[in-house]
């Protein structure tokens, strides 16, 4: 099989709007070789950022559900005033801010008296991004302990710790992973989602912790969108009929005895409102469509889940209409509160509230004053804490909208019983690590994967597979945990690790490998493909990488071969043997090359850490296992339909919204075309700069403002030559002969950054001295005079890695949404050094590295 239809990117490669200005959606079937890419000179990267409207988006709230919710309970309200009137403005305003847990100790949340602690993606007590039961509870014993210290105080207030619990509670070691959202809207099993979140209640109060930032109830409509896998289904419908169940499973239902009891947690429906709907698919970015839309799509999972009473809403990082979310007073105070009768509090996502004009992570009475009661202000925390007690002593935040918000958390924290609160390991089910890996919870899993899967080809019945024959299994995807299980797993972007760390997870090779011994079968493994070994089958299990939110983002939905050559599949044929390929993604994918080279082809999402359950159904281990799942996204015809939605015209998909076969069903798929609609784009970077001796486009080495055209050359300044790291000329050789020139890597037009920078993300490199001084300065450059900032560097004489936060450029004055120079170095005069592997990553210990 030749690929030439494909294009080459970098696995973290991002989109610019080199392409996105050049891909069209859906209707560029009738003409699928016409698109261009603009000249590099006349690109602008696709930005984040958003220009405030001349016009206010207009909000009407008489237009927008009236939601009946439960009564406010007279004896909490009462209680509420007797707290508020013991409380000074100090623990007011702390009830307010919440600060993540690796940039906030125990005896600062005593003394601020901060009202939450959160733990990010990365953010878990000790070494590592996640932790075990003991390590959780450890520090959720400090911090509640702290937050209840009387001293200096007539009344202390507990904090509560929120975490990202978004498919299981996955920061901690030994939980069950349960497939992603996109994979449980296949299922479309509203029964089955509660008990998913039930089984995640219990999990996370083995750990000690109250609340969950789940659910996610966006309706992605663009799948280039890094966070599609997050959100159940383009429908509406789908959502919706999750919502409320999903709080059920987590809170338990209003009145009923166990109601947010001893195994419930707190709920956050989120991102409130339209983060699904954003132009481009651009993570935090701009929905652009009217307000009857954004109600009849994007929130009609709220409107269950506020009518089963979930106790907290998280602000969305995206804008409506040029508006940013968390300044957006009509939706969140008019609309949320007012309208939908939404008597719980609102928190923002992490410093969303920095991305209002006018605001800064540690200053923002906007967004406070438009509806956000809590503001999620993971390392700016103390900055803010103080701008808001000088803007309420100014009385540019009133007292009455602060006792407003104040009001909301404690009655939040009443209901959830904190005040009667033990300590979180003296707690029920505290430190019970014997249910994280209990039979009923791994078989829900289990259950969760096989209804997730789709089937979307099943030439001449080749499955239900037979047990008794040979099979070769390859793929990465085969015996990797981390894989299978994508983003937001033991870490924010997951993968890389060992299967050892899901000690109560199974492989899919496992699973594969268990029913074919049952039947006397064998079964030969080799995870590359490349052995000569013959075999009746051939299951092939591969996809997308691991990411999270906008390292997510893609140009166009091609997917890309990454850690298995899917060539091979047509090669196996050729020799023949059959194929079934199944497929790992957060999205629905153009993978024509692929289906025509698999006699089936099941498309799998991102299953987690019950791997057992791909096998049950491949080979139907009981006669109830069937393929019911049924897509919950169009699946696209070209990998130029990034806006391919049911209802929206022009739809023409390869497999529509519903589809999916069954074992009963005709399976038999033709050939498909393998023109992806590209045409001639070139993909282009913003995550990677510099890898294995080249540079992506639109990277390049700048000397005295133009590209430079091949290595070595010299200057009067400077000598850059290739240089051996790992492999031949896979680096570079810097020297600074005069020490007056600076190294640059830069583009020819601005890249947007910002996104990068507000969600901890670092440049990072690898270097080393080879002559001369060690001391070097790191910077970027932006697209404007005087506005190219240093941080130093002290050089290692071996191969070490230099990280960096963008925050740190960006507080320094760099604009990061028009990035130009992405690795600037200035050094004295005869030194020498070595770099390599430049690129962004996220931050590994949630604290500001700033040289």
């Amino acid at each position: 099989m030749k690929l030439s239809h494909r294009t080459s990117v970098s696995a973290i490669a991002i989109s610019s709007a080199i392409l996105l200005s050049a891909c069209t959606t859906e209707g560029v079937e009738a003409d699928p070789g016409v698109v261009d890419t603009p000249p590099a000179a006349e690109a602008t990267d696709t930005q984040a950022t958003i220009d405030v409207a001349e016009t206010k988006p207009v909000i009407n709230p008489e237009n927008w559900p009236v939601i009946e919710t439960a009564p406010l309970d007279p004896a909490t309200e009462a209680r509420i005033d007797d707290i508020l009137s013991k409380m000074t403005l100090e623990q007011k305003v702390g009830q307010v801010i919440q600060a993540d847990s690796g940039s906030v100790t125990p005896e600062e949340v005593k003394q601020y008296r901060l009202g939450s602690v959160l733990s990010g993606g990365n953010s878990a007590p000790g070494p590592e991004p996640y932790a075990d039961a003991q390590t959780w509870l450890d520090a959720a014993d400090a911090y509640f302990e702290a937050s209840l210290d009387p001293e200096g105080v007539e009344i202390a207030i507990p904090t509560i710790w929120g975490i990202d619990a978004v498919h299981g509670h996955a920061n901690l070691k030994g939980a069950v992973v349960f497939p992603h959202n996109i994979g449980l809207g296949a299922a479309n099993n509203p029964d089955l989602i509660e008990e998913i979140y039930k089984v995640t209640a219990r999990e996370l109060r083995v750990s000690g912790h109250d609340w969950t930032f789940a659910p996610t109830l966006a309706v992605p409509q663009n799948d280039r969108w890094g966070r599609t896998y997050e959100g159940f289904s383009e429908s509406p419908d789908i959502v919706a009929s999750y919502g409320d169940r999903i709080v059920f499973g987590l809170q338990g239902h209003y009145g009923d005895d166990d109601y947010l009891g001893a195994e419930r947690v707190l709920t956050s429906a989120k991102h409130f409102v339209g983060d699904g709907g954003t132009t481009d698919g651009v993570d935090q970015g701009d929905t652009e469509v009217s307000e009857a839309e954004l109600r009849d799509i994007h929130a009609a999972g709220y409107e269950t889940a506020i009518a089963a009473n979930a106790q907290t809403v998280m602000a969305s990082f995206s804008a409506w209409n040029g508006e940013r979310m968390h300044g957006q007073k009509e939706l969140l105070t008019d609309v949320l509160k007012g309208r939908m009768n939404f008597n719980g509090f609102v928190v923002g996502d992490w410093n969303g509230h920095a991305l209002i004009p006018g605001c800064t992570a540690t200053d923002c009475p906007e967004s406070f004053n438009a509806g956000v009661d809590m503001f999620m202000a993971p390392d700016s925390w103390k900055g803010l804490w103080e701008s808001t007690y000088a803007h309420v002593q100014s009385g540019e935040i009133s007292m009455e909208r602060l006792d407003d918000a104040v009001r909301r958390i404690l009655r939040v924290k009443i209901n959830a019983g904190l005040f009667d609160a033990v300590k979180p390991s003296a707690r029920h089910l505290a430190g019970e690590v014997d249910i994280l890996g209990s039979d009923h919870h791994r078989a829900v899993a289990r259950q969760s994967v096989r209804e997730s899967l789709v089937l979307l080809k099943n030439n001449d019945g080749l499955l239900p597979l037979d047990g008794g024959k040979t099979y070769l299994i390859v793929g990465d995807g085969a015996d990797s945990i981390t894989k299978v299980a994508g983003g937001w797993t033991l870490s924010w972007q997951g993968g890389g690790y060992a299967n050892a760390e899901f000690p109560n997870g199974e492989t899919i090779l496992s699973g594969l490998t268990d029913a074919i011994s049952a039947s006397g079968g064998t079964v030969i493994f080799d995870p590359e493909g490349t052995s000569d070994a013959e075999a009746d089958v051939v299951i092939a299990v591969y996809g997308e990488d691991p990411y999270a939110e906008f390292q997510g983002d893609v140009p166009n939905l091609d997917f890309q071969p990454n850690g298995f050559d899917t060539d091979l599949l047509e090669a196996y044929q050729a020799k023949g043997m059959q194929t079934v390929s199944v497929f790992l993604s957060g999205r629905p994918m153009w993978t024509n090359p692929e289906i025509n080279a698999s006699d089936a082809f099941v498309a799998a999402w991102l299953p987690g850490s019950e791997g057992g359950g791909v096998a049950d159904v491949l080979f139907q281990t009981d006669p109830s296992f069937d393929f019911t799942g049924r897509l919950s996204y169009s699946w696209p015809k070209l990998a130029t339909q990034v806006e391919l939605n049911a209802g929206k015209e022009p739809y023409d998909p390869l497999f529509a919204l519903g589809y999916g076969l069954s074992y009963g069903d005709d399976g038999n798929v033709g050939e498909l075309s393998e023109d992806s609609g590209l045409g001639g784009q070139t993909v282009t970077s913003k995550g990677l700069f510099f890898s294995k001796g080249e540079l992506p486009a639109p990277w390049e080495i700048i000397r005295y403002g133009s590209p430079v055209s091949s290595l070595p050359f010299e200057s009067a300044g400077l000598i850059v030559s290739a240089y051996d790291k790992a492999a031949q000329e896979d680096s570079l050789r810097v020297t600074f002969k005069t020490g007056e020139e600076n190294f640059e890597i830069a583009s020819s037009y601005p890249v947007d950054l910002s996104r990068e920078s507000n969600g901890a993300m670092e440049l990072v490199f690898d270097a080393k001295r080879i002559e001369g001084g060690n001391a070097i300065g790191v910077g970027m450059r932006c697209d404007a005079a005087d506005c190219e900032r240093f941080l130093p560097v002290t050089l290692s004489d071996d191969w070490s890695e230099v990280r960096l936060s963008l925050s740190c450029f960006a507080d320094q004055g760099v604009d990061m949404a028009v990035i130009k120079g992405a690795l600037l170095v200035s050094a004295d005069s005869g030194t020498s050094m070595g770099v390599s592997n430049v690129r962004l990553e996220e931050d590994q210990d949630a604290a500001a590295n700033c040289g």
